[in-house]
This record gives structure tokens, sequence and C-alpha cells, in this order.
């Protein structure tokens, strides 16, 4: 028996049972559109991350109090002690590294912020006027923060896009007075709208200067240090050497955590892509029941097409010829559904894109790949049963069913 002979077989058989046909294809069609859907949207949140992260530059230090490795305790942990907290000395005390071009020290914190009589709790936070320069942020309107001794509390802010239209509306921000907590600060700026980043959203926040952040906050403590390096092939040195300094004026002891963005970024990557893979396996459990019902239905099959198949050993047709016909059939179907879930799949995408534009949810190619494969392998092993069924059926009684 020739192939195209077993495919016009089962053309005409899909389309004599058409409830039947229809059933297996939306099987296979709804699990590929799963794979599909899920791929896509943890390799979109994958892409964003990185996205966000390399649009820090290349050469960046983030220092975060405390450390966060898992080798043992620290020294003086038994004693009862803590690890000191950042201090903005420490962080000035980094711009005498050879190798730092610049740091941006912040203080965050949650406050009130008022323009006659609208108010809103918001994110404030306190740095410095290399803050945009590392961070890569653009203004909108205005200046940022003045270049001066990060010690002084200033009385000057930035705000955020959104922030600003909903304290200001239509009118002018720039010299405006506003309230943050207990102070009253000048407008000096807007940012340029640029959404969510390194763990702010940069157009909901009011920026001030360090200093008069931890004066609203009543604290001398930092949350972070941004240290940018003065190139990407001084990043390993660098980091070196900011942590012998913080090291040395925490009195020998090393209770800070440095972690450079490739190293953070590689983390993030393969968080997201192992969360990726694990969803890709989850959908794919949906295949392998759509597999059962392909065994289910084609074993109906056979009952219906009993005189059928009787007919076709009659006429000289081998088990291996049956065989081939279901097979032919399982493959053809499966693979139909495969395309329509395909398709499915990558309309979901596209509306999950719609809803979320920051999401570049694109399902990779070999979550497509492997779902239109595994579709169509489900397809065939479940109908090896149902092809020996039919195979082992004996001509006479077969045509004795008609």
């Amino acid at each position: 028996m020739k192939l195209v002979d077993a495919l016009r077989f089962t053309g005409r058989a899909a389309a004599a049972y058409p409830v039947r046909t229809g059933l297996m294809m939306l099987a296979m069609a709804i699990g590929v559109a799963a794979v599909v859907v899920l791929t896509a949207l943890g390799e979109g949140a994958r892409r964003y991350v990185v996205g966000e992260f390399s649009s820090l530059g290349s050469h960046l230090l983030i220092v975060l109090p405390g450390r966060t490795e898992t080798g043992g305790i620290m020294p003086g942990t038994l004693l009862g002690q803590t690890a000191r907290d950042l201090t903005l000395d420490d962080a000035l005390a980094l711009l005498r590294v050879a190798g730092v071009q610049r740091i941006a020290p912040i203080t965050v914190g949650v406050a009130e912020v008022s323009y006659r009589a609208l108010s809103r709790e918001v994110s404030v936070v306190g740095t410095t006027a290399e803050f945009t320069e590392v961070r890569r942020l653009a203004m909108g309107q205005g200046q940022f923060l003045t270049r001066e001794d990060p010690r002084n509390a200033g009385s000057s802010c930035v705000l955020g896009a959104v922030l600003r239209e909903e304290l200001f509306g239509a009118e002018p921000a720039l010299g405006r007075w506003v309230r943050i907590g207990d102070r009253r600060c000048r407008v000096v700026g807007v940012m340029a709208a640029s959404g969510q980043g390194l763990g702010f959203d940069t157009d909901e926040i009011v920026l001030v200067p360090v200093a008069t952040a931890q004066a609203i906050f009543n604290t001398n403590t930092l949350f972070r240090i941004l240290v940018e390096a003065k190139g990407r092939e001084a990043l390993e040195s660098t980091k070196v050497r900011v942590e012998a300094i913080l090291k040395e004026r925490h009195e020998g002891e090393l209770d800070v955590t440095v972690i450079t963005q490739d190293a953070l970024l590689a983390t993030f990557d393969r968080i997201l892509r192992a969360l990726t893979l694990a969803v890709a396996g989850i959908a794919a459990i949906s295949l392998a029941v759509a597999g059962i019902l392909v065994m289910n239905v084609m074993l109906v099959a056979v009952t219906q097409r009993t005189a059928e198949i009787g007919l076709l050993m009659a006429l000289g047709a081998a088990s291996g010829h049956i065989r081939l016909l279901f097979f032919t059939e399982a493959a053809v179907l499966s693979l139909g559904g495969a395309l329509l879930g395909l398709a499915l799949g990558e309309g979901g995408s596209a509306l999950l894109r719609q809803l979320y534009p920051a999401l570049p949810a694109y399902a990779p190619l070999w979550a497509t790949v492997a779902g239109v494969l595994i579709a169509l392998l489900t397809g065939i092993l479940f109908s090896v049963l149902p092809a020996r069924r039919a195979a082992q059926l004996d001509p006479v009684l077969a045509l004795s069913k008609r």
C-alpha cells in the first residue's frame, strides 16, 4: 500500500466521522496552544528582566548591606552582633577606589506628598545628582538634583511623570513647592516617563537629596549604593577594591554584598529559563491527556469500522497495511490539531502583548517546534493499541459484522 493511498483513505475516514475528527484535533490543539502561551509568558518575563538590566549599562556594581552567601555564619554573629548598615560615609569612601567612575547612594522610604488639597503616599528616593547617569534616566522637564555635598539636606525635589500629572494636572510644576512628610521642597524637574526599573517605578516616585531623605525618615543608613565602574574590563577588579575598602571601614568584617550586574542578570536568566521549562512541562501534560483521548476515540473507531477493515483484509491487505492506515490517520489528525493549536497559541501570545505592551511575550522557537513534534509523537504512540487491535481482527468475523 502506497502512502498516497493511506492518506486518501485517512481523508475519507476523517470526513465520514466529523465529530471524532474534531475531538481529536481539538484535544491536540488545546495542548499545543497551552505550551505556546505559557512558554511565551515565561520567555516574555525573561526578556523583560534582561532588557531592564541591560538598560542600566554594562559595568554596574550594586552594594547591599549584609551578606547573602550561604557559606556559614559571619564572625560576630555568635556574640549577638548584627551586620553594620551602609552609611553615606561608606558611599563617599568608594569615590577613592581606583576604577570607580561615579556612585549613587540610595535611601528609600514611603511618605505623603501633597500640593494644596491633593496628596498621596509615594516612594521617596534619596540620592545624588549622579543617579540619572548611573541609571541611564532622562529628564522630561527642568533639571535633576544639583551637584553638591551629599551631606547637605537640600530643599529641591524631582517628580515622576505620573506623580506630576496627579498633583498638578495641566498646571506647570516647575518652581512650585510641595510638602514631603514634614518638609517643604521645591520642584526643580520632572522625570521622563520610563516605567519600572531596578525595583522602582520612576513614574510614581519623588527624588530628593539623600541627606533630605534621611532627615525625613530619621535614619542615617542607605538602602543600597550603585557604583559605576570606568569600564567593563575593570568591573571585577573594581568589585574586589570596593569589598576591600568596605571591609576595612567595617573593622575587618565583610558584612556587605557586592554584586555585578552581569552576575545578577545571569541569576535571573537561569531562574526564568527554568521557570519557562517548568511551565512548558506542565502544559505538555495536556498533550498526554490528548493522547489518551486519541487512543479511546480510535478504539471506538476500530469497532465502527470492523467491516471495512475485514473487507480490506479480504482484498489482500496485510496486518502491516492496517497498522499503517491507523498510524497515518493518527499522525495526520495530530498534526492538523497541532497546527491549529499553534495558531491559537500565537493568537493568545499576541493578546498578551496587547494587554501588557511592556512584556515581549513571544514563544521561543524550541517551544513551538517541540509542541508540534510532541503532539505528533503522542498521537502516533497512543494509536499503537488501536492499530494492533485492528490488525489482529479475523477477516471472516470482521466481514460478518456488515
